[in-house]
């Protein structure tokens, strides 16, 4: 049996005292997606994998309309409000005895039986989700303590099969071989996914081309790519009214998260960013909108085009507007559960990317899916990262002029590409004129915004002390996971089976990674 061995989770405490002039919504993220059976909201399977144009031209049909409406309720006041909930996903690699990727996830998933599991694009990658929560009183030790159970009993059933459950950016271990379709998911919306991909480059190979301390350059034909690389993807659900401030506070925050979480610095063996999930997953899926505008503004992987300006709409909009459908699979479901719009959005890969999902009356609302963090490298430090970006986006949206006030879109997309290569070392621009390292920033001006937001919610000043500080310690240790990674291969050598065994673990004790001992 697996069980961590480090810091010592709370007991949650029974989150049933309402927050004043809010509405409670608490339904589990992962079960939005079972809304609407017959179209393939974002985990959905579907029925066939091969579309003409008429299904094309149908589909996008459904999708103007589900916009339309949409904006319609938006005006009402339709969508849901409430307090403000949180939850996340997090995805997972299985790895053999040897720690190179274990495609089993099919066995994985009958043996495991939850719900809150799911398949990713390869057989060797697992997506575990959770419940969403009030952000309240001791919620970040709620959402540990959940998480924590279910990994352990993740960990346990990848141990009946002879494998290990890891989370990582990316597998030091992972060579271009071992992304190939052979080790695609056995599901149709993958093989769909895969042959509109290159349908849209006119069977153009991708070309990967990464400069960071080495360089990579690597041609693939199919989508695997994408398998690469692995994220804690932080969920916020928010009232329509804050919904564009909140999404434009996640983009402004993008680099200095991406700054304190870096945990990818390797591919195929190559030493490339800090984390160089952002450039694999840019890379992998290179198709753009209409003209396959590929290297234009409108990427479907990408940092967006610009902050919303009066309503998050806008993003459904431009989906509309500026994408094609890729996977143009046509459903009787009625307009009101956006099935189709749902399945659009959920091919369009902003690093923040606005969701409508369904509470438990039907009613729909709005959250904000936050991509830029890699998965890793402990569970304290994944809920450390999210209590931080739940305090900041909180201080910033609560800030007269909000995160858009303080810096502008073009600026915020520089940052984040700076801190994606040079990482806590990165020299970002804030608010002012003059550079600032991203740690100096973090240290000085983030995390006591971060520490009034978390109170602004009602988060107990225990539970975000408790979080905040491993932020705040990890910083001024300046030992990130890519640190971290970096620092044993340059006593060790670029044994990668053998750092992937001393991550991995670390990993199990759940202490933070500034607190694992310096190879």
């Amino acid at each position: 049996m697996v069980r961590f061995t480090g810091i010592p989770v709370r007991p949650a405490r029974q989150l049933n005292t309402p927050h004043p002039g809010w509405i409670d919504l608490a339904p589990p993220f992962k079960h939005d997606r079972e809304v609407s059976r017959p179209v393939m909201p974002v985990g959905q399977e579907i029925d066939n994998t091969r579309f003409t144009p008429r299904d094309t031209e149908r589909f996008r049909k459904r999708v103007a309309e589900e916009t339309r409406l949409a904006r319609e309720m938006a005006a009402r006041g339709d969508f849901g409000s409430g307090h403000p909930m949180a939850g996340f996903e997090i995805e997972a690699w299985l790895v053999n005895a040897d720690e190179s990727p274990a495609s089993l996830n099919e066995r994985f998933l009958a043996r495991f039986d939850d719900p809150m599991a799911t398949p990713e694009l390869a057989s060797f990658n697992v997506e575990l989700n959770t419940q969403a929560h009030p952000l309240r009183h001791r919620v970040l030790t709620t959402l540990h303590q959940e998480i924590r159970t279910t990994w352990e009993r993740a960990c346990d059933t990848a141990e009946s099969l002879d494998a290990h459950f890891l989370m990582i950016g990316i597998l030091p271990t992972l060579m271009p071989q071992d992304l190939c379709l052979k080790n695609m998911s056995a599901m149709k919306r993958y093989r769909a996914l895969n042959r509109q991909v290159f349908r849209s480059r006119e069977d153009r190979p991708v070309h990967l081309d990464i400069n960071g301390r080495e360089h990579l350059k690597h041609d693939h034909k199919d989508v695997m790519l994408e398998a690469a690389t692995t994220s804690f993807q932080i969920h916020l659900q928010t009232p329509l009214e804050a919904a564009h401030r909140v999404y434009n506070a996640a983009i402004a925050i993008s680099a200095p998260m991406v700054a304190l979480s870096a945990n990818a610095p390797y591919l195929f063996g190559k030493d490339l960013w800090e984390e160089t999930r952002i450039p694999v997953f840019e890379q992998a899926v290179e198709v753009g909108g209409y003209q396959d505008a590929a290297r234009g503004p409108m990427r479907r992987v990408s940092f967006g085009s610009d902050y919303a300006r009066e309503s998050i709409m806008e993003c459904f909009q431009e989906n509309l507007d500026h994408f094609p459908p890729l996977l143009p699979m046509c459903g009787d479901t009625p307009p009101e559960t956006f099935a189709h719009l749902r399945l659009h959005n959920g091919t369009i890969w902003r690093w923040n990317r606005p969701l409508i999902g369904f509470g438990p009356s039907g009613r729909p609302h709005i959250r904000i899916e936050h991509r830029v963090v890699p998965a890793g490298p402990t569970l304290t430090d994944s809920i450390a990262n999210a209590a931080f970006f739940y305090g900041l986006v909180e201080d910033l949206v609560s800030t007269a002029g909000g995160a858009e006030g303080l810096i502008d879109f073009a600026t915020a997309k520089d940052n984040f590409y700076l801190a994606a290569r040079h990482g806590l070392e990165s020299q970002l621009h804030w608010d002012s004129e003059e550079r600032i390292s991203a740690r100096e920033l973090i240290l000085q001006d983030l995390l006591p915004r971060a520490r009034r937001g978390l109170q602004h919610l009602g988060v107990t000043q225990a539970d975000a002390h408790h979080y905040l500080e491993v932020v705040a310690e990890r910083v001024q240790a300046r030992t990130t996971g890519s640190h971290w990674q970096r620092a044993w291969v340059k006593t060790h050598g670029p044994d990668m089976a053998g750092l992937t065994r001393a991550y991995r673990l670390q990993q199990m004790t759940d202490e933070p990674i500034h607190q694992w001992p310096l190879p």
